[in-house]
């Protein structure tokens, strides 16, 4: 019995060569719409999936594929004697390959754009694959030509095959229930995040271990989303690991959320070790290596501007894991390429997800990203003495800076250089100090940050101690009077955000 195929693609990619394979094979075909039409201005014999049936395509293109003698052919069980008896009934004829991609949802979202017939054939096939083959990727076509060249489709390729399609369907859904989310009428302002979840993501690079050298790890991208990472450039180095993964995100993300000077950033164990400003990268990227050389070692820079040959020899002195830029100068590559382990990556600006979600145990932790909503000029000055233009412009930066280190956290900068940070400290004032050790006297005259307010009077130690001027937090604590009365004996400024920045 000639074998029957069913094409009706989107995506005509590749499908008039498929086509071809098909009916070289000695295979029938049926088609619709822009598919039929392909193929038959190809020279190809197909039959219109209308004559087929003989039922007409109507409401607009809506009902084309939705009839008895095409989901009958798909779905009937050869080995049902029933089933077989009922396309004799009906004279319907079995359907052995189904060939659809649907409609581009993600890339042009509306009603008309979800797709009804394409979701239910893919969904049919892939039930039936014992005895149907099913592509929704023209990636797959030469796999499958090359088989039913041989003969037929393999038990494991029909498998395969309908795996993927189950999956294709998923996450077209996924995408179509994120749209609705996003509608203006389904949006409560008090209450953003969404009923359900549903996630489709496909792996899109494997890395060279998880945390460490025994775990699997790899990176996977929500269906229809795009990344950073998808066009980044790796001119240099190993493969990526999943912490290298990790920590370059981290200080892609805060290098580009410090203002749009030349800014530059050292990232360790995903928290800042170092960042800085100036007037060229050059500088910047020292100042920003100097804040703790110690903990730069082994650490991620990221630069937001091409990096220079004369940056290049500096970052070539310092075992880094990963350098990413916007762009690398003439020399610059080659410096880099000298460190054989070196990743040297060149990428386009990141964005921010609007939710982040973490794994627990039966599920997800899921909030919205956190976004630092007040500017200098919505803080409150809480002290007599106000602070300085000067002192605005460090508070500013370390409060930035602040925000992206783990928590609790003191972060001292000088002239919108970080100087000393204390991170992921179980209480204030051992941040603090920690913060004031590695400062070692260049927090002099400069500003203080704590991501969260100071409990007790005594969280102003270090500060003071570091010889700090201006302090920024959240405010908010029960003993904001004795913290203010303390900080008015030591003669700071100190300012108020109203919003806390915890980080775990």
């Amino acid at each position: 019995m000639t074998k029957l195929a069913l094409l009706s693609v989107y995506d005509k990619t590749g499908i008039t060569d498929f086509a071809a394979q098909l009916v070289g094979a000695g295979w029938t075909l049926l088609s619709s719409g822009g598919t039929a039409t392909a193929i038959a201005a190809a020279g190809l014999p197909v039959t219109d999936v209308a004559d087929h049936t003989g039922s007409p395509i109507m409401l607009g293109h809506r009902v084309v594929t939705l009839h008895p003698k095409v989901h009958g052919g798909i779905l009937a069980d050869r080995n049902n004697p029933q089933h077989q008896a009922d396309l004799e009934t009906h004279a319907i004829d079995p359907i052995d390959l189904v060939v659809v991609n649907l409609y581009p949802f993600n890339a042009e979202p509306g009603i008309e754009m979800i797709d009804i017939g394409g979701p239910t054939m893919v969904r049919a096939a892939a039930k039936n694959h014992e005895f149907v083959g099913v592509v929704v990727d023209p990636n797959d076509y030469p796999e499958v030509g090359a088989e039913i060249g041989d003969g037929d489709l393999s038990a494991e390729t029909r498998r395969r095959l309908a795996r993927k399609a189950f999956a294709h369907t998923a996450a077209y859904d996924a995408s179509i229930v994120s749209w609705l989310d996003d509608t203006d009428d389904l949006t409560d302002a008090d209450d953003p995040l969404p009923d359900s979840i549903h996630l489709a993501a496909d792996r899109v690079q494997n890395l060279r271990y998880g945390e460490n050298p025994h775990q699997v790890g790899a990176r996977f991208r929500f269906a229809g989303q795009q990344s950073w990472w998808d066009d980044a450039v790796q001119h240099n180095g190993k493969a990526l690991s999943y912490l290298n993964v990790l920590d370059t995100e981290a200080a892609w993300q805060l290098v580009y959320s410090l203002g749009a000077e030349p800014t530059a950033v050292v990232i360790k164990h995903a928290n800042p070790c170092g960042a800085a400003v100036a007037d060229d990268i050059v500088t910047a990227y020292a100042r920003a290596h100097a804040c703790d050389p110690v903990s730069a070692f082994g650490g991620i820079v990221a630069l937001n501007r091409e990096v220079s040959a004369e940056v290049a020899e500096q970052l070539i002195e310092v075992f880094t894991e990963v350098v990413v830029a916007p762009g690398f100068a003439s020399g610059a590559k080659e410096l880099l390429s000298t460190k054989k382990n070196l990743r040297v990556i060149e990428a386009m600006p990141p964005s921010s997800s609007l939710l982040t979600m973490r794994s627990i145990d039966g599920g997800l932790l899921v909030q919205t990203t956190d976004r630092l909503l007040s500017e200098p000029k919505d803080w409150t000055v809480a002290t007599t003495r106000a602070p300085s233009p000067e002192e605005m412009g460090d508070l500013a930066f370390a409060w930035s800076v602040a925000a992206r280190v783990t928590s609790n956290t003191i972060v001292l900068v000088k002239d919108r250089q970080a100087v000393g940070i204390g991170a992921g400290q179980q209480n204030r004032r051992d941040a603090g100090r920690i913060a004031a050790e590695k400062a070692d006297g260049r927090a002099v005259g400069g500003a203080c940050a704590s991501d969260a307010f100071f409990p007790f009077k005594d969280g102003l130690e270090a500060a003071i101690e570091a010889g700090c001027t201006a302090v920024v937090q959240p405010g908010g604590s029960v003993r904001d009077d004795e913290v203010i009365e303390a900080a008015n004996a030591a003669g700071l400024a100190m300012v108020f955000t109203g919003e806390r920045h915890f980080t775990h």
